[in-house]
């Protein structure tokens, strides 16, 4: 026997050897059960079109239109491709939103192909001797020939116009700002001229054209359908891999931080010497808490819920969801707080004693704080049922005390009551108004006045327009990140039903105890400051608003703009190409003025002014990063157009 030669295995049986005998009975079943395993897994295998790294023309979201982009994953579960755009910009898009290049350039050179003199002499061979010629009323047929014609040129355009979507996608900011900029919306004009064209109906009983010709119009059709056909694509929520705030043990901290925070400066503001070095002594526990007051601030809570139930103001839809939906939100916040100035008015004609308030300002802020939690409590553990494309993009980690604090579900409802847009602005910032004038009313008590103090006025009087402000802008706050990217959790509980009502008052709770007498002359100059601080703040949001609304306004024509992948503009001349968070800008401002009337004697005054720096400088660098994934290479030129964050000339 020749050995060498010999080669018998379960997998291969080789005949030319003369010695090798055939396989067992039990080689072949074991032979057979991997052959079988192997067609398993093959026919199990997901088909997939496109491979990593192929370039294709991947549709818009919400457009009719198709970009070159170039594959970068494939996520068999969900069956969506991750593709990357020219500039940048990664989405996740079905099998059906993509397309190969050939077939582009294919069904393009097919519309094209048919010249003018070719059609002309199809006509010719199907005109009847008894069709008038050429000059005289236009038959059906010929009608429904210009008409194909029409679509066509119109697939051509759309068709073409991906090939050089707008200038940022297609090649680096060479420092000519003129080539990118544009203060004019040819582009949507151009879109809308071409909708009502893509939307004829097709039908067609009898046809005299070759079918040829026919066979052509039905691939021109079919291409029409897809183009026509504008779905929004779903995104499936994808775990929050970038943490914040610290992550997970700093979310943690901030959770027993901020209430001791809180608590420290009204303990301080207590202080005769409210120096930091002189720290307070600790109230007993049974003093902080009291059930009245308890009572009295969910009596306030479910107060400002039924004025918001009240079936008055305009019902408006807020930013489109990563399923496509539109939540509905009735904005009557100002007639909340008409309607609450008016059961105030009422308190004092009975002679309501409002300065209760600061007598148990302590007790209040404990009663916040436990009815911030207990809610946010509740909404973690709703959440928990919530289908996953209502959870928050920013808190979904994974870990609990991180999407506890952060907000687990996006936009939590109760019906038609959403709890987030409620305590936004409601509870929190019109009770910072009602604290505001019972610290009023206990300075004039205490020191024995008959009008308040001109520092308290200017204090009561400046934060008032604040919150009127916010009130009547209240459609503005939906484009906010606090409703279209954080969820509602303990950070927005706390903040907007603690934070902002008892640190906010601050101030006018400091002058109580510790009166600052003012000329007339500081005054004005402190009222030009917070002039100015509102000017540059209104302005420039009214500038962002209105050009979100309608960028053709001819009144917003002086306004340059870099154009963006997402179809949305960034500013760069007015408020906008000055600094890149001019509303930052003017909150700063505001809140030096603020204070001032508070005198220098202490800094715990001026704990707003620097909070909210840090605050907003934070809030800055989270737009920052959110901008750039979603502008790409847009935000880098608007970047080194306006370089300056906040602080012209500084940061």
């Amino acid at each position: 026997m020749k050995a060498d030669f010999k080669r018998c295995s379960f997998l291969k049986w080789d005949s030319r050897n003369e010695d090798c005998t055939p396989p067992s009975q039990e080689v072949l079943g074991c032979r057979t059960w991997w052959l079988l395993l192997l067609w398993d897994s093959l026919w199990k295998m997901p088909s997939r079109k496109y491979a990593d790294g192929e370039v294709v023309m991947g549709r818009w979201p919400g457009s009719v239109l198709y970009y070159e982009v170039q594959v970068t994953s494939y996520d068999d579960v969900a069956h969506l491709y991750t593709v990357k755009y020219k500039d940048g910009t990664e989405l996740a898009l079905k099998e059906s939103d993509i397309r190969s290049q050939s077939s582009f350039k294919h069904r393009k050179s097919q519309s094209s192909s048919s010249s003018p003199s070719r059609r002309s002499t199809s006509r010719s061979r199907s005109r009847s001797p008894g069709r008038p010629g050429r000059g005289r009323r236009r038959s059906s047929s010929q009608s429904r020939e210009h008409k194909d014609d029409k679509k066509k040129t119109i697939q051509e355009t759309s068709i073409a116009l991906p090939a050089k979507p707008s200038e940022n996608n297609t090649k680096r900011y060479n420092g000519e700002p003129e080539n990118t900029e544009k203060n004019d919306t040819s582009c949507i004009i151009l879109e809308q001229k071409l909708k009502p064209d893509l939307e004829i109906k097709h039908f067609e009983q009898y046809s005299l054209r070759s079918r040829k010709d026919e066979k052509k119009k039905d691939e021109i059709y079919s291409e029409k359908k897809i183009f026509t056909t504008v779905k929004t694509i779903e995104k499936v929520p994808s775990k929050t891999k970038e943490l914040e705030f610290g992550g997970r043990i700093g979310t943690f901290m901030l959770i027993f931080l901020l209430p001791a925070t809180v608590f420290y400066l009204l303990l301080m503001c207590k202080q005769d010497d409210p120096s930091l070095v002189n720290f307070p002594p600790l109230p007993a526990l049974e003093s902080l808490w009291e059930t009245r007051v308890f009572g009295i601030f969910v009596l306030w809570f479910f107060l400002q819920a039924l004025f918001y139930l009240l079936p008055i103001g305009k019902v408006v839809e807020g930013l489109p969801l990563s399923n496509g939906k539109k939540l509905q939100y009735r904005i009557n916040g100002f007639y909340a707080f008409i309607f609450t100035a008016a059961a105030i008015g009422i308190l004092l004609y009975f002679q309501f004693e409002l300065h209760y308030l600061y007598d148990h300002f302590m007790q209040f802020a404990v009663s916040a704080a436990a009815f911030s939690l207990a809610l946010s409590i509740y909404l973690y553990v709703r959440s928990l049922k919530a289908p996953e494309e209502e959870l928050a993009p920013s808190g979904n980690s994974g870990y609990f005390i991180y999407d506890f604090f952060t907000g687990h579900e996006l936009n939590p409802r109760i019906g038609n009551f959403d709890l987030k847009y409620f305590c936004e602005l409601r509870p929190g910032l019109i009770g910072w108004v009602v604290i505001n004038l019972a610290m009023l009313l206990a300075e004039m008590k205490i020191h024995n006045l008959s009008m308040p103090s001109l520092s308290m006025i200017l204090v009561n009087s400046f934060q008032l327009l604040y919150v009127v402000d916010a009130l009547w802008n209240e459609e503005a706050v939906l484009t906010t990140m606090d409703i279209t990217h954080d969820g509602f959790g303990f950070m927005l509980a706390f903040g907007d039903l603690v934070w902002v009502p008892f640190v906010y008052s601050l101030q006018a709770f400091y002058l109580v105890g510790h009166p600052m007498v003012i000329s007339w002359p500081v005054a004005a100059a402190i009222t030009i400051v917070n002039c100015i601080g509102y000017y540059i703040f209104r302005s420039a949001n009214s500038q962002k608003n209105n050009f979100r609304r309608n960028p053709s306004d001819p009144k917003l024509a002086n306004l340059k703009f870099i154009p963006t992948a997402t179809g949305k503009g960034l500013l760069v001349t007015g408020w906008w190409g000055f600094v890149r968070h001019p509303n930052y800008l003017g909150d700063i401002i505001m809140a030096l003025a603020w204070s001032l009337p508070c005198g220098f004697d202490h800094i715990l005054p001026y704990f707003y002014v620097i909070y909210f720096i840090c605050l907003l400088v934070h809030r800055e660098a989270r737009d920052e990063h959110h901008c750039k994934q979603k502008y790409g290479l847009a935000w880098e030129r608007y970047c080194q157009r306006v370089p300056y964050r906040i602080f012209p000339y500084i940061y």
